[in-house]
C-alpha cells in the first residue's frame, strides 16, 4: 500500500512539475527579433526597399521609352555567403512578389522552376486535347535578370555579439550583360548575452 501511495505521489509531482506549452499567434507583419538571426522580418524589409528602390531607377523608363512595352524580368539565384543558415529560396520568392506586385514589370519563372513548366508542356504534346496544348519553344523570353548574395560579418567581445548583414542585388541585361541597377541594403544588430560564451 505504501508503495502505491509513494508511485502516485511522485507522479503527480511529475506531472505537476512539467509546464503547459503555451502558442501566441501573431501578425506575420510583426517585427521579431528572438537569437538575433537574419529572419522574416530582415527578408522582407529588404527585398521591399530593395525592389522600391530598383524600381525608382532610370533603367525602367529608358527601357520602356526605348521599347515601347514593360520589361521581362527573371530572379536569378541569390546567393547565401553569410555564417548562418538562410533560406534564400524564400528570400527570393519575396524579391519576385514585390516585383510582380508593382505592375511595372512583366515576370517569367526564374531558372528552377522552368524545367517543371516545360516537363507539363511536354506533357500536354501527347495527353491534352487539340484544342488546349500549349506551343513548345514558344516563351517569353527575360530581358533582365537579378542575381544578388547575401553576406554577414560578425564581431564579438564578451557577451556582446554584433552582427552586420549586407544584401548586394543587380539587375543584368541577359542580351549585352550590361547592369542597368545595382543596390545594396545593410542591417545591423547587436545582440547581448550576460556571462554566457557564444
Amino acid at each position: 500500500m505504501q508503495k502505491l501511495i509513494l508511485t502516485a505521489i511522485v507522479l503527480s509531482l511529475l506531472l505537476g512539475c512539467g509546464g503547459a506549452q503555451k502558442v501566441y499567434r501573431l501578425d506575420p507583419e510583426t517585427t521579431t527579433d528572438l537569437s538575433g538571426k537574419w529572419n522574416d522580418t530582415d527578408a522582407r524589409l529588404v527585398s521591399q526597399e530593395m525592389i522600391s528602390d530598383c524600381l525608382g531607377r532610370v533603367w525602367l523608363s529608358d527601357y520602356v521609352l526605348a521599347q515601347g512595352a514593360k520589361p521581362v524580368v527573371t530572379v536569378g539565384q541569390i546567393r547565401n555567403r553569410s555564417s548562418e543558415h538562410i533560406d534564400t529560396e524564400t528570400f527570393t520568392t519575396d524579391f519576385e512578389r514585390e516585383l510582380i506586385n508593382s505592375g511595372q514589370i512583366r515576370f517569367v519563372a526564374r531558372p528552377t522552376q522552368r524545367n517543371d513548366v516545360r516537363e507539363e508542356r511536354f506533357d500536354q504534346q501527347e495527353f491534352a486535347s487539340p484544342e488546349t496544348i500549349k506551343k513548345i519553344r514558344n516563351e517569353t523570353g527575360a530581358d533582365f535578370i537579378l542575381l544578388g548574395a547575401i553576406k554577414s560579418i560578425e564581431d564579438q567581445l564578451g557577451g556582446t555579439k554584433v552582427v552586420f548583414y549586407k544584401t548586394d542585388l543587380e539587375l543584368i541585361n541577359v542580351e549585352t550583360n550590361e547592369k542597368v541597377w545595382i543596390g545594396s541594403k545593410k542591417i545591423k544588430k547587436e545582440i547581448g548575452k550576460s556571462k554566457t560564451k557564444w
